[in-house]
């Protein structure tokens, strides 16, 4: 067997480029390059290996979270066909990557994390940034990924690459188990070198099978969707991940089964599609929810049931509800007790098509969905064109974004207040053109996000949505857009601080406590004096972007115009009144409060509470 004597990043950086992934006919490299930061735990090995190889593409990030969550960004605008690595030095560079790590996990984007590691050989030690222990010399800060990685491994040696990194492709490339994946590389294995037998490095493909629901409970899951009185799909991110909407599309037009979504599932149907009853749950429209309580059979393609999608288990409240979960993952598709049907959405919905041909709901249900529908979109139009004074209400600014995007142009937000008001208002037109990161809800993803999609597709418009507080938390990755010359539309909603958990601390009884960016008090010793002076047109022009400013509807419409001509990144500023909100329209959500307190205002929320907490269900 002929060899190639490589050092250890040597070999796995040129294992990578000799990676493909396959689905439905279309092959393409599975990973795009590598972002990320070099310190002394990485730069010479991954640093000096990516420096021999100038055709695999490195991406210099401000800081590591930010890398992960551009990989995270990309790989859900690519439907998980490609991904980004993530490398970093060892201690504060790799746990800085944790948050994201977990993100990736919980959203279910494979991501390749590739931290740099304290010394294997152990005389050296304790060299810097490492973290020692009294029970073992086998732990490093890098064990922290163990618990929000799919796959998590530690390179002692270079040959363990051979056994370790077509694990690494098992993992990342299915669409049960994917996630983040973390190789832990100690600085001094990932320079040494080993012979490695050369057909190691041969282009491998790796097939994304659609696999095929169990035939007894496929033949189940038809006569129960016959005997549905007011049948309802729960659409959720399985079906953009599977490329089902087309056969969702035909699914409801032959059968009238009117269709909710989810956070990850928004843009499964256009807006506009006769089923299409909008955004279920706790942010959900005043539609889908009507629909939801009622249902007798809950049809879940692609969803793992969060707290928001059902509302805290009381979005369905018909005594008799039943439930059919189509899903690959198998603990979402045995949730409430429902018929599992473990397989690809889209292969499903064509079986279940042909199989129910001669079924339809009744033309009353048909008549209710048409009713409802259309008072929805009303009352979106009247949200869109408040005329709110002195500064706009959030929901106008959306309905400008709305108006000036194309309808393959992105919409991207993660946290805050606008996660809810975009579920219920944003009007989405084809798939993939709504990216809110709802898993993880991560404050700080939403521009090393806005990255991630523009790199995946640059021919599409990307609006990140940011409030305030998240853009202090992370607005350095704008000169990441700059160095690589991405566009991005950036708005900056400025409401004086954080909005969302500020209305839900006023629900609370708590009256907004913390959540305004304000002086402290030198009589009350609060955060309750004078408003801070942030300017966040400043800071973001500090960074490279081009800076517009609006504190009226119309000002910031002019803006948007503006910002469309340009071919740099632009960051829009605009004044909201965070008390002008969006209504919850027969929804809620469980947020625990307080038990006893000295304040009439929390005790008046824990009656509440009490009552709304009796709707929550079990199902079985």
């Amino acid at each position: 067997m002929s060899t190639i004597r490589l050092t250890m990043a040597q070999a796995l950086i040129r294992f990578l480029k000799a990676q493909y992934v396959e689905r439905d006919n279309e092959r393409v490299p599975f990973f795009a390059g590598v972002l990320g930061i070099f310190g002394h735990g990485n730069v010479a090995g991954i640093g000096q290996a990516l420096q021999e190889n100038p055709d695999f593409r490195y991406i210099m990030v401000r800081n590591e979270q930010a890398a992960v969550h551009i990989a995270s960004g990309f790989t859900k605008m690519k439907n998980r066909m490609q991904v980004f690595a993530c490398t970093s030095s060892i201690g504060p560079g790799a746990t800085n990557m944790v948050t994201g790590a977990a993100l990736a996990t919980i959203n279910r984007l494979p991501v390749l994390l590739l931290p740099g590691d304290i010394f294997a050989r152990r005389n050296v030690a304790p060299v810097l940034q490492q973290l020692e222990s009294p029970n073992t010399q086998d732990i490093s800060v890098n064990d922290c990924f163990k618990p929000v990685s799919r796959y998590w491994d530690r390179i002692t040696r270079p040959d363990q690459l051979l056994t370790s990194l077509p694990e690494v492709m098992r993992v990342l490339t299915s669409a049960v188990d994917t996630g983040a994946v973390t190789l832990s590389l100690p600085q001094d294995v990932q320079a040494e070198a080993y012979d490695y037998p050369e057909d190691f490095f041969k282009q491998r493909t790796w097939r994304i099978h659609r696999p095929l629901a169990d035939r007894n409970r496929l033949e189940d899951a038809v006569k129960m969707i016959r005997s549905a009185k007011r049948p309802l799909i729960v659409a959720g991110g399985g079906v953009l991940f599977s490329l089902a909407t087309d056969a969702l599309d035909k699914f409801c037009r032959q059968t009238g089964i009117p269709v909710c979504e989810t956070q990850a599932g928004k843009g499964a149907l256009p807006y506009n599609h006769p089923c299409n009853l909008g955004a279920i749950g706790a942010t959900g429209t005043l539609s889908a929810n009507r629909v939801a309580r009622d249902a007798d059979l809950v049809i879940g393609i692609g969803t793992r049931y969060s707290d928001f999608t059902t509302a805290s288990k009381t979005a369905f409240q018909n005594p008799s509800v039943r439930f059919i979960n189509i899903n690959l993952f198998e603990m979402d598709a045995f949730k409430h007790y429902g018929i599992p049907l473990t397989a690809d959405a889209r292969v499903t919905l064509e079986e279940l098509l042909g199989k129910l041909k001669d079924f339809h709901v009744d033309e009353k249900f048909s008549n209710e969905i048409a009713m409802l529908k259309e008072e929805w979109e009303k009352e979106t139009d009247r949200l869109f064109h408040l005329n709110h004074k002195p500064v706009p209400a959030q929901s106008e600014v959306i309905g400008a974004i709305w108006e000036s995007a194309k309808p393959t142009d992105v919409l991207l937000s993660a946290a805050g207040s606008q996660p809810g008001d975009l579920h219920k208002l944003w009007r989405t037109h084809t798939p993939n053109s709504y990216h809110m990161e709802y898993g993880y809800s991560c404050m700080a993803y939403e521009i090393p996000a806005g990255i991630g999609v523009k790199l995946a597709d640059p021919s599409r418009e990307v609006y990140v949505w940011v409030g305030d507080g998240t853009y202090l938390m992370n607005p350095t990755e704008i000169v990441t857009a700059v160095q690589e010359g991405l566009k991005l539309i950036i708005v900056v909603v400025n409401n004086l601080g954080f909005g969302s958990i500020g209305a839900l601390s006023h629900s609370l009884g708590s009256a907004g406590f913390g959540t305004y960016f304000r002086k402290r008090d030198e009589e009350t010793h609060q955060l309750t004096g004078e408003q801070l002076p942030i300017n966040y047109a400043l800071n973001a022009a500090s960074l490279g972007a081009k800076v517009l400013e609006a504190d009226t509807i119309d000002g910031f419409k002019k803006a948007l115009q503006e910002a469309r001509t340009l071919d740099q990144t632009v960051v829009i500023v605009v004044r909201t009144d965070r008390e002008a909100k969006v209504p919850g329209y027969e929804s809620w959500w469980d947020v625990a409060v307080a038990e006893t307190s000295s304040m009439e205002s929390v005790k008046k929320a824990r009656k509440d509470y009490e009552v709304q907490q009796k709707k929550e269900k079990y199902y079985f």
